[in-house]
Formats: C-alpha cells, sequence, structure tokens
C-alpha cells in the first residue's frame, strides 16, 4: 500500500472520514436544537468544515493528476511522482485548505456571531463576491480539471487498447482481444462517468441555491442541500478505492489479521 498515489487516497480518506465525525454531526446538532457551544466554536466548527471539504476537493485533483501522468506518461511516471513529491502537494492541498478557509469565513473572524439574529444560532453568512469565488475554486476548476484529464486519458486508453487489437493476426485471438479490449473500453467509460457524475450531483444543487438565494429556500431544502452536499464523501471511499480487486484483496488480508 505504500505508493504515490495511495498517499493521496490516505489524504482523501482522512478529509471525508472529519467530513464525517465532524461536519455531518454538527449540521444535525444546529439544525434540530439550539446552539449552545457558543459563538467560538460555531466559528471553529464552520472554519473546519470549509477545510475538510475544500481539502478533498483537492485531493481528488491530485488524485487526476496523478492518474493522467501514470497513463499518458508512464515512462518518466516513476521519476516524476515520487513519495516525497506527492507528500509535499498533500501538505501544500490542507495549507492552502487553511489558507483559503480562513478567506471564505473572515468576517466571522473578525466578529464572531454578528449574523446571528437571535441566541442559540450558528450561521454563516457570505457575500456575493465571496460566494461566487468559492464556486470558482470548490467547484467549476475542479470540474474542469478532472473532466479534461479523465478525458483525456480514456482517448489514450481506447487508443492503446486499438493499437493492441490491429497487432493481432490470428482470427481466433484477435476475437478475445477484442472482447477483452472493448470490456476495457466500457469500465474506462463507466468508471469516468461515475467519477464526474457523482461530484456533479452532490455540488451542483447546492451551489445552484445558495447562488440564487438561499434566504428564499426552506430550512429543510438547504439541509438537504448540506448533506447531498457532504454525501460525495461518502462515495469517495467507493469510487476511488473499493472498486479496484487489488484493494479489496489487501482490506480483506488486514481485517482477517492474515497480514499477520
Amino acid at each position: 500500500l505504500h505508493t504515490p498515489t495511495n498517499f493521496l487516497l490516505l489524504s482523501l480518506a482522512v478529509s471525508d472520514l472529519l467530513v464525517g465525525f465532524l461536519s455531518m454531526p454538527g449540521e444535525i446538532y444546529r439544525h434540530t436544537t439550539c446552539w449552545f457551544l457558543g459563538d467560538t466554536i460555531c466559528f471553529l466548527y464552520n472554519y473546519l468544515c470549509v477545510v475538510t471539504t475544500s481539502a478533498s476537493v483537492g485531493d481528488m485533483v491530485l488524485i487526476s493528476i496523478d492518474r493522467y501522468m501514470a497513463i499518458c506518461d508512464p515512462l518518466h511516471y516513476q521519476t516524476r511522482v515520487t513519495e516525497r513529491r506527492v507528500k509535499v502537494c498533500v501538505c501544500l492541498c490542507w495549507l492552502c485548505s487553511v489558507v483559503y478557509s480562513i478567506v471564505f469565513i473572515k468576517d466571522d473572524l473578525i466578529k464572531t456571531g454578528w449574523n446571528n439574529s437571535c441566541y442559540g444560532e450558528c450561521v454563516t453568512v457570505v457575500d456575493v463576491i465571496t460566494a461566487t469565488f468559492d464556486l470558482v475554486i470548490i467547484f467549476i476548476a475542479p470540474v474542469t480539471i478532472i473532466i479534461v484529464l479523465y478525458m483525456r486519458v480514456f482517448v489514450v486508453a481506447v487508443s492503446q487498447a486499438r493499437a493492441m487489437r490491429s497487432q493481432v493476426t490470428a482470427i481466433k485471438m484477435q476475437l478475445s482481444v477484442t472482447t477483452t479490449a472493448n470490456k476495457s473500453e466500457l469500465k474506462a467509460a463507466r468508471t469516468l462517468g461515475v467519477l464526474v457524475l457523482v461530484f456533479l450531483l452532490c455540488f451542483c444543487p447546492y451551489y445552484c441555491l445558495s447562488l440564487a438565494a438561499e434566504d428564499s429556500f426552506s430550512s429543510s431544502t438547504m439541509f438537504t442541500l448540506y448533506y447531498l452536499f457532504y454525501f460525495n464523501s461518502s462515495l469517495n471511499p467507493m469510487i476511488y478505492a473499493l472498486f479496484y480487486p487489488w484493494f479489496r484483496k489487501t482490506v480483506k488480508l488486514m481485517v482477517t489479521l492474515k497480514i499477520l
């Protein structure tokens, strides 16, 4: 498991785990009862939610870059993508998330709780400029990078499969390789479709409605959108890890203690 790619998966797992143990219970608490933990804890909670979410998105972008280099430039992959460089990229990803989160909720940092209309609330209000900037940084830019890189990976994978078919001369071998290649193309297309579709389904509703006018929607609607936004962290482990047989086999060896 000690490979550069798995260090990226580890960072993604940590950020998604924090979303599950911190963001989701916090949303349940502040939407179902009064917030009696004070304005300072409210600020820290909102700040950590932005940090973990942005770090999760950053990890997905790094994983897409890693896979792009592994497929499209395999000869230089081992020398360019090293464990040290990946660790540096992961640290920079978290550092950028920490800095970006401060900028995102800077108003709450200056005057904690100034958006609360009554005691027992924990809310964060951002202006239109900040919301637009967040839309570009957390949604539009990552989606664009992921789609472009994975489409490039898909094109290279299809061209390699076709090159393999063209080299086969025997009819029986040709039929066998064609079937395998077609399955590989379908699997690649399905994986790419799932990656992009899940990201869009989880992030699009939240950003569309929050930009439209958050006050014009009921609290239950925004509560559902928050959870759909966080639900992406629940799907990431299945998309990036559990789809791979070698990863499932490794987990099975650890759970059954056969690794000992």
